[in-house]
């Protein structure tokens, strides 16, 4: 007599774990993604270092009129560095 396998439990069961591990990956990766595109936001030009190309940092300082801030952000590659670029936004 042979054992019968109840194929619909093992196949459940082994749903459940992909399941579980593709939800804990893509939650691993979506707090990875918001932690890349999270925005710094000093009190001081002086106080942004190593500004990368593409970079943005929020600076309150002061200089820009109400209700705005400034944003300095890194635009162009050059042979001495990243060279920034600042405007005011709402």
């Amino acid at each position: 007599m042979t054992a019968e396998r109840n194929v619909s439990f093992a196949m459940g069961s082994h749903g459940i774990r992909a399941a579980q591990k593709a939800l804990c990956f893509l939650a691993t990766f979506g707090l990875l993604v918001a932690a890349t595109q999270a925005q710094a936001t000093v009190g001081r030009e002086q106080d942004i270092v190593n500004l990368r190309l593409g970079q943005r940092v929020k600076v309150d300082d002061g200089t820009c009129a109400a209700g705005q801030i400034k944003e300095v952000s890194g635009t162009k590659m050059t042979a001495t560095g990243v060279v920034w670029a600042r405007k005011c936004i709402p």
